[in-house]
């Protein structure tokens, strides 16, 4: 399985990483991320990669992520 590319759809796994991120209320590491969904660390470096090329994600500090404005909209699509 994939990290899932598509730009339109977002996996299942995807939006758990989104709406973790979202109750950050500063940038979170994929550690922290991980913790918050129950899913393996290198699953959500997978879906933060390719939340990333979709615009949802961004790292404002090295290794450390936040959603974006675009990533809050896709969540409520």
């Amino acid at each position: 399985m994939g990290c899932g590319c598509k730009k339109e759809e977002l996996s299942d796994e995807q939006k758990q990483v989104l709406e973790a991120m979202g109750k950050c209320d500063r940038p979170c590491g994929s550690k922290d991320i991980a913790a918050a969904t129950g899913l393996e660390a290198k699953q959500v470096s997978c879906r933060i990669t390719a939340l990333k090329k979709k615009g949802y994600v961004d790292s404002p500090v090295r290794c450390k992520y936040a959603i974006t404005g675009e990533g809050k909209a896709a969540l409520k699509a």
